[in-house]
């Protein structure tokens, strides 16, 4: 963990304690990064706040967590020296949120608000996420003053991970959105909403965002599981690819057109299959999820009638769409302090010292 230590003398004894790489984070994005938001959204079909979810969090408790323990945010915020910021929608109405961040992330939600309704009912749509952090910024400014809240947002993490279930959408049995567009057209509406919501938060004060590509999802065992053979479902995985380099070529423009933005992108595709063809990291099980049934254990979520597997850290997949504790680990240590193999063109914690 990098963190600056600010020492100080109290009579004849130096106590040192430790600063955060930043003041704060506030987390966009979706399942991969939920804490717990869709516990609050009563209509969502996507929700993991019951067993045998979180069964390796503290207390074996299920938090609302996509996973059987931590997930990245839980990691990330380790390595910056902050707290796990709280589910925006568990504040009370009248609460002043936390100082050092909040997080928007909600199951099901994506960057077209149609693709939440698709793919849970009810979730938390980018632009949904954006308003409600329109909201703690308006708090900011009073509690802090214009100039103090544009200070501590210039020096504060956003991260955003989120496009997944755009493309499920697009993929889902009868899909609608799959006959209104080309692959090409609807990757151009996710990518020009992406922009624009990305640029409103630039305006909203951010200035250090980490933004991650979409990972090999046609490779989750949900995909594996409809191809006799158990192999990847390739005609997402290019669409994913299509997607990924497009929004690393609107990043690298909007460098130029947004003054004093600095921005860092996760090739999360490239870490995904990173993991799954390198066996140093010890996943020996890369098609089945550890929790379900049926089929590379596919045919449902992680229920609490699911049998799920005891070793646990040596496979990649918790359920039939999501990644274990273990996996999450790697993949936040890959975005705070990894190479440019996968972190361009800064890591995280480059991206704060700068």
């Amino acid at each position: 963990m990098a963190l600056m230590f600010v020492c100080v003398l109290v009579f004849t004894i130096s106590v040192c304690k430790a600063q955060p790489a930043a003041p704060a984070i506030y987390v966009f994005g979706d399942s991969f990064m939920d804490v717990g938001n869709n516990n609050y959204l009563p209509l969502s079909t996507a929700k993991a706040n019951f067993p045998h979810n979180g069964i390796d969090f503290p207390n074996s408790k299920p938090t609302g967590r996509f996973s059987n323990g931590k997930n990245i945010p839980d990691f990330l915020v380790e390595e910056i020296g902050l707290p796990v910021p709280p589910p925006y929608l568990s504040l009370n109405g009248s609460a002043t949120p936390p100082i050092t961040g909040v997080s928007f992330a909600s199951g099901g939600g994506g960057i077209l608000n149609e693709s939440g309704r698709i793919m849970a009912v009810q979730a938390l749509s980018l632009g949904q996420q954006v308003d409600y952090f329109t909201m703690v910024r308006d708090r900011l400014v009073r509690q802090l003053g214009p100039s103090g809240a544009q200070a501590h947002l210039s020096k504060s993490l956003f991260p955003i991970v989120i496009g997944t279930n755009d493309l499920f959408a697009y993929f889902t049995v009868g899909s609608l959105v799959a006959k209104l567009y080309t692959p090409q057209q609807y990757v151009d509406r996710m990518l020009s909403t992406f922009k624009g919501l990305f640029k409103t938060l630039y305006g909203l004060g951010a200035r250090k965002l980490v933004v991650t590509g979409v990972p090999a999802i046609g490779c989750c065992p949900i995909q594996r599981r409809t191809n006799r053979t158990g192999e990847c479902n390739i005609k997402l995985n290019n669409m994913t690819i299509k997607y990924n380099d497009g929004l690393k070529m609107m990043l690298q423009g909007l460098k130029s057109e947004l003054p004093g933005m600095n921005s860092a992108y996760f090739d999360y595709y490239g870490a995904w299959v990173s993991l799954f063809q390198n066996e140093t990291y010890g996943f020996t099980e890369i098609k089945e999820a550890c929790c379900g049934l049926g089929n590379l254990n596919a045919d449902v979520l992680c229920i609490p009638i699911a049998r799920f597997c005891p070793n646990r850290k040596n496979y990649f997949f918790w359920d039939r769409v999501h990644t274990t504790e273990a996996a999450a680990s790697f993949f936040s240590e890959m975005l705070y302090s990894g190479s440019q193999q996968f972190m361009v063109p800064m890591n995280v914690e480059q991206l704060l010292a700068g």
